[in-house]
């Protein structure tokens, strides 16, 4: 599970993340909304231990990632909106590289490997060097490497960035497969339609504060509107007139 509390993020005086309470639930699916610089990518920096917050914690199946980041990274993996790679590998010598730093025994990694390519079309690929390969190739690589060690929490920052529908297919089918068994995914999207899709749960924040939280249904309650789609709930949130001006760092 993902525990966040009084998670605060500031830059000088700007606040990114203020006081954000969450709590993710075990193989719960959870969408992460909000507008540009609502704060998404600060949130899930400190998350992963990529940025120390200014107050707050944020555990990781009990662990927390400032105090024990060793324990809480094991059991995690983590897809950044910008995945980064050795590029000379190809990306099955990638694999086995991630494998190594999980300490996963290498039966289970060439298993595991097999199965991942198969299931999002990299096999292919697999003796290609990384640097040859399109974005949404590497997209579904980064995929493949952070599910490698079957973590029990899974991150993803903006998971369908250059798929095409039929890879995006094959990249929802193995998410969802993955949180009914057990497996925690904590998705940031600004593609509400996926995010409706996909998740057991929503959180939106705006300038780093949480507006809204629940499930599809629940906010479909709140905002008095049985039958309207999360995007039009989502508009509706960020349509008032009083709406200050959000001077956030943050490029979520």
């Amino acid at each position: 599970m993902i525990e966040i509390e009084k998670l605060t993020m500031c830059y000088g005086e700007l606040r990114a993340v203020d006081e954000l309470d969450l709590r993710v639930e075990a193989g719960e699916f959870f969408a992460f909304l909000g507008p540009n610089g609502a704060g998404k990518t600060t949130t899930i920096k400190t998350l992963t231990g990529l940025l120390k917050p200014t107050s707050g914690c944020s555990r990781i199946s009990g662990h927390d990632i400032q105090v024990d980041p060793v324990a809480a990274k094991s059991v995690m993996g983590f897809v950044p909106d910008v995945a980064v790679f050795y590029d000379k590998l190809t990306p099955r010598e990638f694999m086995e590289f991630i494998g190594d730093i999980f300490g996963v025994e290498q039966a289970r990694g060439r298993e595991n490997t097999a199965s991942l390519f198969e299931k999002l079309d990299l096999e292919r690929y697999a003796h290609q060097q990384i640097e040859t390969l399109s974005h949404g190739t590497r997209q579904r690589l980064a995929i493949s490497a952070a599910l490698m060690h079957d973590p029990k929490v899974f991150i993803i920052d903006e998971p369908m960035v250059g798929l095409d529908p039929l890879h995006a297919l094959a990249v929802k089918q193995e998410l969802k497969e993955r949180s009914l068994n057990g497996t925690t995914i904590f998705m940031s999207t600004h593609l509400l339609n996926i995010a409706e899709e996909l998740a057991d749960k929503i959180a939106i924040i705006d300038q780093g504060k949480l507006v809204a939280h629940g499930t599809v249904d629940e906010l479909r309650s709140r905002m008095k509107g049985s039958g309207k789609a999360l995007e039009n709930i989502f508009l509706e949130l960020f349509e008032r007139a009083d709406r200050p001006p959000n001077g956030s760092i943050d490029k979520s």
